[in-house]
């Protein structure tokens, strides 16, 4: 009985001591998960301000360092505008907030520009070219565009707006909303002038105006001179020669269409010093101008028979070519391969020479100014490319390559007018970079492989047809290993049109596409 009680009080106290240890634990729990739960509460309640305070506008414009990004915010119709809905940066520069990368976004951006703020030289950064197209896309959300424009066929749509937008709806894959609406969130005084392609240079009388072009006699450097304009250009002679056409295998940055290579031999020819300026164009266009004539007009064929007034010349552009860069000796840029065609066959009438587009071969031939390597300067394209992952880390090498060709690296994402560089060996200005070059021959992959080969090519002119058409040299946006001298690409005629509104489109402008221009050439002898 005694040993039943004292083991029946044992388990009492054994039970009474466990008791005594699980009830505080369970309290120290339940108060953890209270506890838990209150800094959960106030860490999202906190992460709510503090995403809500660094969205707002105050708090992009206190850590943006773009010159005048609130000035032409205010400016523009996102904020100035009869409604008086004011729309933000955020809205513009994120996904929508109902997005789920909103969020990863946000911080992606934070991040970058906190790393530009603290470790670029923000005074050194080319804010021009941040607003061009290019970089525009990739810092705005076209998801923000239709969260807030659902409906793109309001009743005030004008009927230019109407065709513009159901073009866009069948063609969304291709299409942003910036291709047309660049300047809405930031307005830009040089998108809105009008243009008036140097008319106002007609207001005051030329010192002189050319009555007769220049007589060429030898094969020597002449200035020609555009007869009934004050216009004048210089002319190089370039010597016929053979050379390897396209790049050795081992050529760093070789692209499979320079492949492979073939001995090719051309005639003597002249061929501008320059690319073929504003200048030189807006006098071709004042004197053809086809405004108030429909596109189908313009398309008759010429003959030789045709006079100077029987050119059909361009329409008016939409928008302004000079993409607010200049006119006058820059080079002319946004033509189509018909309106440079065009160009050639009225200066051949106005100077009774034959000026055309050079061949691919002459071209490169001619880039290469007696050279076979890669540029007709010294210099290893891996060192001055993008490409490579070093150089993306580091930067690239500048010297010498910044002394002869206007690239991505030195051009500060616009064209340059001509003696900003060196010459090549034959003193030709500009044959690499500044803009592409478009050139007589039609395109094809594999253009040199239809080419005998052990054969001596002589005076080729690529192939008999295709669609779209040859252009060389690279231009300000192109990277080191696009302005070598065999780098070759080819015009993208759509794709280049894909914004223009007009109905026909345009053969004259190319509405997406502005580090295009071309060269002339002249036959020698003069014919």
């Amino acid at each position: 009985m005694i040993c039943s009680l004292m083991n029946t009080n044992k388990k009492f106290n054994i039970f009474q001591k466990v008791g005594s240890v699980l009830l505080p634990k369970k309290r120290r729990s339940s108060r953890l998960l209270f506890y838990g739960f209150l800094v959960g509460v106030i860490f999202v309640i906190a992460s709510v301000k503090v995403i809500d305070y660094t969205s707002t506008d105050a708090f992009c414009m206190s850590c943006h360092v773009h010159p005048h990004a609130e000035d032409n915010w205010r400016l523009s119709t996102h904020y100035d505008n009869p409604s008086g809905i004011v729309v933000h940066c955020v809205q513009c520069h994120l996904p929508p907030r109902s997005s789920f990368d909103h969020l990863t976004a946000k911080a992606v951006t934070g991040f970058r520009d906190v790393y530009a703020m603290i470790f670029k030289d923000t005074e050194s950064i080319n804010w021009e070219a941040k607003r061009q197209l290019e970089a525009a896309l990739k810092h705005t959300y076209e998801e923000g565009c239709i969260s807030c424009h659902q409906n793109l066929f309001p009743l005030q749509l004008s009927e230019e707006g109407m065709h513009a937008h159901l073009y866009y709806e069948s063609n969304r894959e291709d299409l942003n909303c910036l291709n047309c609406h660049l300047h809405v969130g930031h307005y830009s005084e040089v998108a809105y002038e009008p243009i008036d392609f140097g008319f106002s240079q007609l207001k005051d009388e030329p010192d002189t105006i050319f009555q007769e072009a220049t007589t060429v006699e030898q094969f020597e450097r002449f200035t020609e001179q555009i007869p009934g304009t004050s216009v004048s250009f210089d002319m190089v002679p370039i010597p016929g020669g053979t050379f390897a056409m396209g790049s050795p295998p081992n050529e760093p940055g070789r692209r499979d269409n320079e492949a492979v290579q073939r001995q090719v031999q051309v005639s003597p020819f002249f061929m501008s010093e320059i690319e073929v300026s504003w200048d030189m164009y807006m006098a071709f266009y004042r004197e053809t101008v086809s405004e108030g004539r429909s596109e189908a007009a313009s398309v008759r064929p010429l003959d030789a028979s045709d006079g100077i007034d029987a050119i059909t010349g361009p329409t008016p552009p939409w928008g302004s070519p000079d993409q607010g860069w200049g006119w006058g000796d820059r080079p002319a840029i946004t033509m189509t391969h018909h309106a440079a065609e065009t160009f050639c066959r009225w200066l051949s009438q106005k100077t009774g020479k034959n000026y055309r587009l050079p061949t691919e071969a002459e071209w490169e031939f001619a880039a290469r100014g007696n050279t076979q390597t890669p540029y007709f300067f010294a210099g290893n394209p891996r060192n001055f490319t993008r490409e490579r992952l070093r150089n993306r880390i580091f930067g690239p090498e500048t010297e010498p390559i910044s002394n002869y060709v206007i690239f991505r690296e030195n051009s500060m994402l616009r064209t340059q007018r001509p003696g900003t560089t060196e010459a090549n060996p034959f003193g030709l200005n500009n044959m690499l970079g500044n803009v592409w070059e478009l050139c007589a021959d039609y395109y094809a992959e594999d253009a040199f492989a239809h080419y005998p080969e052990g054969q001596l090519i002589i005076d080729p002119k690529g192939p008999s047809t295709g669609s779209e058409r040859v252009i060389r040299g690279g231009s300000f946006k192109s990277d080191a290993f696009e302005v070598r001298a065999a780098a070759r690409s080819h015009t993208r005629h759509d794709q280049w049109m894909l914004t223009d509104p007009q109905i026909p489109k345009s053969i004259w402008w190319y509405s997406d596409v502005n580090d295009v221009g071309f060269r002339v050439v002249m036959d020698y002898p003069v014919k």
